[in-house]
């Protein structure tokens, strides 16, 4: 090999391993758990619990999703010194799909706000509502450059409540236990 293609492919190697490690100071984005504190730039979010609705409000006024409203009960607290907008947040699922956030928070119980101005030592909390189907997914959150994310594990849970079915043209009484308790003496 000539001397000169040598130096131009050692000049090529070094050039592409500095490169390289100059990618290298990124760090991988790293997953809590629901109820951890997870602080990320001047940002401390804290996920409180989940809930799957299919509809939100009344039968006349209701709003209906394309698939689910999955509503996250969250906190975020400002940390830093100045005033900060809370970025928006996304959830993941294991597939790679990504769903934003909705932005219209009408119906939505306790609803913390599309624009999130959070104060110096002050916090924001309350749920945040997308439209996904049920599945596992993951809250992905910044802090307030989005230059640092992290991710938040939030597992599929339902609601276990049964509601009593009454045969039909029978009706219970205020004070009648339900059908299968016991009845007190």
């Amino acid at each position: 090999m000539p001397r000169s293609a040598f130096a131009v492919l050692t000049a090529l190697t070094c050039s592409g391993l500095f490169v390289a490690g100059c990618g290298g100071d990124r760090l991988p984005v790293r997953t809590y758990q629901m109820g951890e504190k997870v602080f990320i730039g001047h940002l401390i979010y804290t996920v409180y619990e989940t809930q799957w609705l299919t509809q939100i409000g009344q039968e006349t006024a209701s709003r209906i999703p394309q698939n689910r409203f999955f509503l996250v009960r969250m906190s975020v607290v400002n940390s830093g010194g100045g005033t900060v907008i809370s970025p928006h947040v996304t959830i993941e699922d294991g597939k790679g799909n990504q769903f934003e956030e909705v932005s219209n928070g009408e119906g939505v119980p306790q609803w913390i706000g599309y624009l999130r101005q959070v104060q110096p030592a002050e916090s924001s909390s309350g749920n945040v509502v997308f439209d996904a189907p049920p599945a596992r997914y993951q809250l992905r959150v910044a802090d307030e450059g989005e230059s640092k994310f992290a991710l938040i594990d939030l597992p599929l849970t339902f609601a276990a409540e049964t509601p009593e079915i009454l045969p039909p043209g029978s009706a219970r009484k205020a004070d009648e236990p339900p059908p299968g308790s016991l009845k007190k003496p």
